[in-house]
C-alpha cells in the first residue's frame, strides 16, 4: 500500500504551515541560551517557562488544524489505543541507563500511519504517560514536541521495503535517541550547574565558546543515557520491527482511512406499480 492510502491523519495546506511556524518556535524554545541577549529576562527560570506555556499553546493550536483537516473515528480509535499503550509500556524501561521504549512504536506508527499521525501521536502519548507515572513538570512540554517531531519524521522518510525498510528505521530510532537526548538538555542546562563550572551556561559568551561548552556538558553527563536510548530504539526495531509494520498495514489496510464516502439515496426502490404478476388486469379492482 502506498504511504498516500495508509496516512491516517491528511495534513492540509494551513496545517503544514502551521507546523512549520510551530517548527520555528520549537528551535527558539530549545535554543534560547545561544539567541536571547544576556539580561532580558529576570532569571534563567524564566524562558524556559515562557517557552513551555508557548509550546503548550502551539502544541493544541497545531493538534486541532490537524483536526481539522480530518481525523475519522477510525483514525481517533487508533490513536487511542496507540496512545494508551506507548504510556503503558513506559513505564517498563522507566529511563533507566537511558532505555527508553516510548520510541519504538512511535517511529513505526509514524512511518505507517503519516506524519500527521506520528506527530499527534508524540503528544498525545507523552501527555498520557506523564500524567500516570507523575512526571508533570516544566520539562513535559520539552519531551510532547520532541516526540512529535520524532513521530513525524518517520512518517517523511524516503520509500523503502523489506529489510531496507527496517534498517532505516532502525537507524532513524538510533540517530533521534541521540537528537532527542541533545535537544531535551537544553531545556534545563542553563540552570543546572554552578556557574562556575567550566561546562556551565555563561551568558554572553560567544556562540562558539557557549556552544563548546553545551557541548562538553552534553558528552559528560548525558551520552551514556543518550546511547542506551539510541541501542534500545535500534534493538527493537530490528527484531520486532517487521512483525508491528505487518500487523499496522493490515490495520491501517481494513480502516481505509482516506477512502472517500459515498451517500446512497435513503428511499429504497419499490415495487412496480400495477396489478400482481398472474393478476389480469381486466379484473383488477378499481
Amino acid at each position: 500500500m502506498t504511504a498516500r492510502a495508509t496516512a491516517a491523519i491528511r495534513i492540509r495546506a494551513r496545517a503544514g504551515v502551521v507546523i512549520a511556524m510551530a517548527a520555528f518556535l520549537g528551535v527558539v524554545a530549545f535554543f534560547w541560551p545561544f539567541l536571547v541577549a544576556p539580561g532580558k529576562f529576570g532569571s534563567n527560570y524564566a524562558p524556559p517557562l515562557i517557552f513551555g506555556v508557548l509550546l503548550v499553546v502551539v502544541l493544541c493550536v497545531v493538534i486541532s488544524e490537524i483536526a481539522e483537516g480530518g481525523i475519522s473515528s477510525k483514525a481517533l480509535a487508533m490513536l487511542g489505543v496507540l496512545s494508551a499503550v506507548n504510556a503503558a509500556i513506559r513505564p517498563l524501561g522507566a529511563g533507566t541507563a537511558g532505555i527508553e521504549t516510548v520510541f519504538f512504536i512511535l517511529v513505526l506508527a509514524g512511518r505507517v500511519f503519516g506524519p500527521g499521525f506520528g506527530f499527534t501521536l508524540g503528544c498525545t502519548s507523552l501527555f498520557a504517560s506523564a500524567l500516570i507515572t507523575g512526571g508533570v513538570g516544566p520539562w513535559m512540554p520539552y519531551q510532547m514536541f520532541g516526540c512529535a517531531f520524532v513521530g513525524m519524521l518517520a512518517g517523511m522518510l524516503p520509500r523503502a521495503t523489506g529489510r531496507r525498510e527496517v534498517v532505516m528505521l532502525a537507524a532513524y530510532g538510533s540517530v533521534s535517541g541521540y537528537l532527542f537526548g541533545f535537544l531535551l538538555n537544553l531545556s534545563f542546562w542553563p540552570f543546572s550547574l554552578d556557574p562556575n563550572s567550566s561546562i556551565a551556561y555563561l551568558p554572553g559568551l560567544p556562540f562558539t565558546e557557549q556552544f563548546q561548552r553545551y557541548l562538553a556538558f552534553d558528552l559528560a553527563t548525558s551520552l551514556g543515557w543518550d546511547t542506551g536510548r539510541a541501542v534500545t530504539n535500534l534493538v527493537c526495531v530490528l527484531l520486532a520491527g517487521p512483525a508491528v509494520l505487518t500487523t499496522f498495514r493490515r490495520a491501517a489496510r481494513k480502516a481505509r482511512f482516506q477512502a472517500p464516502v459515498r451517500f446512497r439515496s435513503g428511499a429504497a426502490p419499490g415495487p412496480p406499480a400495477g396489478p400482481a404478476p398472474g393478476f389480469p388486469a381486466d379484473r383488477a379492482a378499481p
